[in-house]
């Protein structure tokens, strides 16, 4: 049973996954849309959420908080250009906003395998 066990194993050791987490939540701030499977989307859509909640409670926090904000950002995003367009662009977006910050929206299935293929994306402000 798996009670009380958070995330998705997606098929991949520790640090395959890490890397697979950290590019996909990168290029979703980079390009606010990302096409991939269901299951990454759903596995990464939270800690994106997450850390868009971070950034705001910065914000908000002042400048102690925002400097520990930035720090823990940085260590789950490893990207600090990442990190500044975070805090400086799209938390900014969403203050007046209580959560649900990105969408999935199904687009069909893969023709090669046919997994099911989802537009993770930033919805507007």
């Amino acid at each position: 049973m798996r009670h009380h066990i958070a995330g998705r194993k997606l098929g991949r050791k520790v640090g395959h996954r890490s890397a697979l987490r950290k590019t996909l939540i990168n290029q979703l701030f980079t390009f606010e849309r990302v096409k991939t499977t269901r299951a990454k989307a759903e596995a990464v859509r939270t800690q994106a959420e997450r850390l868009i909640t971070l950034a705001k409670r910065g914000i908000a926090a002042g400048d102690a908080g925002a400097v520990h904000a930035r720090r823990l950002a940085a260590s789950r995003m490893g990207d600090a250009e990442m990190v500044k367009k975070l805090f400086d662009d799209i938390a900014p977006r969403y203050e007046n906003r209580a959560g649900g910050y990105t969408r999935i929206v199904k687009l069909g299935p893969r023709l090669g395998d046919a997994a099911e293929i989802v537009m993770l994306e930033l919805v507007e402000g």
